[in-house]
């Protein structure tokens, strides 16, 4: 009987081991020796695992492998398009880490990317290119879970492609997001930037369609997000006056 009861344990405990995610050493070797374009591949495979498919880790370290190939650059075709899919393994981690606490030992590594991408829309939208600009914000939805700068900005753009119907839905949806917020200090640089950024695009493209009292209004309910910004106050000053 004793021999049965430590067979059965012996069993289960095996079945509970195997249950158990890997700890992915070999992930994070490859990632210190930046061997990245290896480091793609088999995190890859990991989340190509029947077990592994909800695990949010595989696809976040093929997302930091995808970026680190999108900066240093590389030869294999595969590769081309290497910081576009590093954005859609980054959303696809994040989606699966539904409470945020599985990544949340790389949140540094988000912070960071999604800066970088705030800093894309930032040029297209200085050179004018809405087009490119759009593209962008359609990809900060993936990466972000505090999406109402994001709506603010996808108005904008929409704006600027003269599809007005579009804009105007989209921050309807934004307004109804900002409504709820309280409060912005618990959120990535990056999150706060493209409120930011939103929020005074569209302050100017009211401004432009010849509603300042619209665009007045809308400064003034983020106000106290923004206090002490006087980046943000001088430039909804520019944009009133």
């Amino acid at each position: 009987m004793k021999k049965i009861v430590a067979l059965l344990m012996l069993i289960f405990s095996g079945l509970y081991a195997s249950a158990q995610a890997p700890d992915y050493d070999d992930l994070k070797i490859l990632y210190a020796d930046a061997n990245y374009e290896k480091l793609v591949k088999v995190a890859e495979n990991y989340s190509l695992k029947e077990d592994l498919k909800k695990d949010p880790l595989p696809s976040l370290w093929m997302a930091k492998g995808l970026y680190k190939v999108s900066l240093s650059g590389t030869d294999d075709e595969k590769f081309k398009n290497a910081y576009k899919e590093a954005v859609t393994a980054l959303g696809k981690a994040m989606k699966l880490d539904k409470d945020g606490t599985a990544l949340a030992d790389h949140q540094e590594f988000i912070d960071k990317f999604q800066l970088s991408l705030v800093e894309m829309i930032a040029n297209e939208l200085s050179a004018a290119d809405y087009n490119k600009a759009s593209g962008w914000v359609m990809k900060y939805y993936k990466i972000t879970r505090n999406n109402v700068g994001a709506k603010y900005l996808d108005g904008a753009t929409k704006f600027g492609k003269l599809d007005k119907g579009g804009a105007n839905t989209v921050w309807k949806e934004a307004d109804g997001l900002l409504a709820k917020i309280t409060s912005i200090e618990e959120w990535s640089e990056a999150d706060k930037t493209i409120l930011r950024m939103g929020i005074l695009e569209t302050a100017q493209c009211y401004v432009k369609a010849k509603q300042k009292e619209k665009a007045r209004v809308l400064l003034s309910k983020v106000s106290e997000l923004f206090e002490g910004d006087e980046e943000f106050k001088t430039r909804s000053e520019e944009i009133l006056k």
